[in-house]
């Protein structure tokens, strides 16, 4: 290969790189809430043993709308959404101003793609409970993904106004930042995020972005490698891994990187396209 020739190829690898880091944070900026969600708590809590302890406890005070709460957040977590959606319409019966039960009825419809009706009970807890964080912050993650930012960004920042030890809110408005390429605050919020859930895999991948925006890849290298230490499943983490492997220059370890991201996650296209890259490059 003659020098101009490896420039241009050197050139071309350069771009891929550059269009691939791209591609990662906006997809971050998509990602869906971290630690808090219902698909991320443990599922044993919906265990059949835990429903029928919790079914006791309401056999024997049936008026008590704390008890259908409970019981409908653990049929959330063990993903019966139905049963859920009527142990909070139950709570709320018992209890109009029942504003946390709004707060978790909405999250169900959410899971559930009833983004209206989910918006309505956010409004409604916040209407009843104007402090609540849990509620500014369910409905900032959803006007997140509807492309609200500005309201998105509001409610997040209302929910750190409260003290909220949330680390959702930390870690979502650190999504914002980094999609408008305010990297220093962005990392602020992830590493707010990770003190406030240091065994959450997602600000950790998240912060990771922000330091290779700032080209500190020894910081973000050692960020993915912690997010696939908390969670071996990620696939974002292990593309991410690669990518600093790629920009290195080992693409042996880059592919193997890319290759068990696709084995987790066959459909996402930054992994197979830096796969094909490693491989045939």
């Amino acid at each position: 290969m003659d020098a101009l020739t490896e420039r241009r190829t050197t050139a071309r690898h350069s771009f891929a790189l550059a269009m691939a880091f791209a591609s990662l944070l906006a997809l971050a900026a998509c990602q869906s809430g971290p630690v808090g969600e219902l698909a991320s708590i443990d599922t044993a809590q919906g265990s059949a043993e835990n429903i029928s302890s919790l079914t006791q406890v309401i056999s024997s005070n049936p008026r008590d709308p704390e008890g259908y709460n409970v019981r409908g957040s653990a049929y959330g977590r063990g993903g019966k959404y139905q049963q859920a959606l009527k142990d909070f319409d139950t709570a709320i019966e018992l209890n109009p101003n029942f504003y946390q039960a709004y707060s978790n009825r909405a999250l169900i419809y959410r899971f559930l793609g009833d983004q209206n009706k989910a918006l309505a009970d956010y409004n409604r807890s916040i209407q009843i409970n104007a402090s609540y964080d849990a509620a500014y912050i369910g409905r900032g993650n959803l006007y997140r993904r509807a492309g609200r930012t500005q309201e998105a960004f509001n409610d997040f920042q209302k929910a750190i106004q409260l003290d909220t030890t949330d680390a959702r809110a930390y870690h979502n408005r650190g999504l914002i930042y980094q999609s408008q390429g305010q990297h220093k605050y962005a990392i602020e919020d992830f590493s707010t995020s990770i003190s406030l859930a240091p065994d959450a895999s997602e600000p950790y991948n998240g912060r990771g972005l922000s330091y290779l925006a700032l080209n500190q890849e020894d910081n973000a290298f050692a960020d993915f490698n912690m997010a696939i230490k908390l969670d071996a499943k990620n696939a974002e983490a292990w593309t991410n891994q690669a990518l600093v492997y790629e920009r290195r220059g080992d693409k042996a370890k880059a592919a193997k990187s890319y290759r068990e991201a696709v084995r987790l996650n066959p459909t996402y296209q930054p992994a197979k396209d830096g796969l094909s890259r490693t491989q045939t490059g």
